[in-house]
């Protein structure tokens, strides 16, 4: 990532990097990670059970720019996104029936862990294909499998045995929460109202409502264990994911809003009990829900909508980037399919001014600087596009030079606005038109266009729109470039 090279050379940020911490609620600078100059971040992931929707996505997508402001920032970067192919319970309150299991009858498979593997790789490809479209690199990131990691996990909930931790249930092995005093710190949860902490709503056996499984005891399938045969918990398959590929501690955790009540929290409990270091880790960062006509997405509502439908629908994959990173993360988004039109509009605008400008020009130092002071406060993307079209508005710029600086704001925001793209060029052309050489034009069209062109160059900007306004008319749409208008016509 060459973006903070460029502004800053090798040294310390002009602009340091602030971040909502959830767990001391206030920005926070963010320095000195645990490695060095390597910054450990950790994402929950999917349960592949089933199509990720959009609202999923966003938590992706929100991940992603994480890593590339700290990568922007000079940070070496090593990520791990889990994926969960069995034991997610359909409750939060460690109740209902096991998602993968369910999707199994769902396919008319066995209940066998052979085919809830075979489900979960059908669903991973599908996982990993959304996150390309969305020019997310995965090859830059580690997805530990929860049923890789059985041993990791026995291995935990073991330790926090022998630390006097658990107690044993009619349903399994649950974290005993009384002897974690810190429960509950992440967000100031009020323990008292809290009801999902466990899995297994009011078992006469459960000490504490916030108490949780650790290990699920399941005589039909799982695996052997010292408790008898079922699966890791939900919430242990993540902590030890963690310390298998980052470590006891880390330096950033993400994950959904709805997440951080339960499941960070029994994170944080366990993580912090078996291992004694403390905190388990340093930055946690949430993103709001992504909305449907105001109302959270959800299966069981009905409202899901997911990748693959936006691009039968004629959308742009990346369209759904723009429309994430146009919201600051940390406030709900409403999706609409007019919020898209205009999401989708807006990045063919500036793959189209990329495009129109061509060749090479130099970065634009103080809009640059102003964009990184945006990235640096607590991830402000919808403040960087508004630098970027305040910046492509001032006509005493050279297009050329504010090509260069967006291109250069785009190594973080993703857009992928440089690269070849056959659905974005055919999208761009069905928007504004098939590009026309001015020669091969009607001489009543130059003499308009040069008429225009002459007007701009004079400043007379009310007669220059005058005249751009009666080419639309005659179906012309006309940019302007550092070398000259362009334009296009449209049927």
């Amino acid at each position: 990532m060459h973006f903070l090279r460029r502004l800053l050379g090798h040294g310390k940020p002009k602009s340091p990097l602030f971040l909502f911490n959830t767990l001391t609620k206030a920005k926070e600078e963010f320095t000195r990670p645990l490695h060095g100059r390597e910054v450990t971040m950790y994402n929950c992931g999917p349960t592949v059970y089933d199509t990720s929707h959009i609202g999923n996505l966003r938590s992706y997508v929100f991940a992603d720019i994480v890593h590339r402001v700290l990568a922007y920032n000079g940070y070496a970067v090593k990520q791990a996104i889990n994926i969960t192919d069995f034991g997610h319970l359909s409750s939060d309150a460690d109740s209902g029936h096991d998602k993968m299991s369910t999707a199994l009858k769902r396919e008319g498979l066995e209940l066998t862990l052979e085919n809830m593997r075979v489900l979960a790789d059908r669903y991973i490809a599908e996982f990993y294909r959304d996150l390309r479209q969305l020019n997310i690199d995965t090859k830059r990131i580690a997805f530990p499998r929860a049923s890789d990691h059985i041993a990791g996990e026995i291995a935990m909930v073991e330790t926090l045995e022998e630390k006097g931790y658990t107690y044993s249930g009619v349903d399994g092995v649950y974290f005993d929460t009384s002897r974690f005093p810190e429960y509950g710190k992440l967000g100031a949860i009020d323990i008292a109202g809290l009801r999902g902490g466990a899995r297994v709503a009011t078992a006469a056996d459960k000490k504490s409502p916030t108490d949780f499984l650790l290990w699920k005891k399941d005589e039909k399938i799982g695996w052997e264990s010292p408790w008898g045969r079922g699966f890791p918990g939900w919430h242990i398959e993540c902590s030890a994911m963690i310390h298998a590929t980052l470590g006891k501690q880390i330096d950033i955790h993400t994950g959904g809003i709805d997440l951080m009540p339960t499941h960070h929290n029994n994170e944080i409990a366990q993580s912090e009990s078996a291992t004694g270091k403390r905190p388990f880790s340093r930055f946690w960062l949430h993103h709001e829900f992504l909305n449907i006509s105001d109302e959270k997405i959800s299966k069981s509502i009905g409202n899901v909508v997911n990748l693959t439908t936006l691009v039968e629908k004629g959308y742009h994959p990346l369209s759904l980037r723009y429309l994430f990173l146009g919201a600051h993360y940390r406030s709900p988004l409403n999706f609409t399919w007019e919020a898209l039109d205009a999401a989708q509009t807006s990045f063919l605008k500036l793959r189209r001014f990329v495009d129109a400008e061509g060749g090479s020009g130099s970065i634009l130092s103080s809009w640059q600087r102003r964009m990184h002071e945006r990235f640096n406060d607590d991830l402000d993307t919808p403040g960087v596009f508004s630098t970027i079209w305040e910046m492509m508005k001032d006509r005493k710029l050279s297009g050329a030079d504010v090509r260069a600086t967006i291109l250069d704001a785009d190594s973080v925001l993703g857009l992928a606005l440089n690269k070849e793209d056959v659905a974005a060029t055919k999208l761009c052309r069905q928007m504004f038109g098939e590009p026309v050489e001015l020669v091969s034009l009607p001489e009543r069209i130059r003499t308009m266009v040069e008429a225009r062109e002459s007007a701009r160059k004079e400043k007379q900007w009310e007669q220059a729109d005058a005249l751009r306004k009666d080419l639309q008319k005659m179906h012309y749409v006309i940019e302007d470039t550092s070398s000259g208008p362009r334009l296009f016509k449209k049927e």
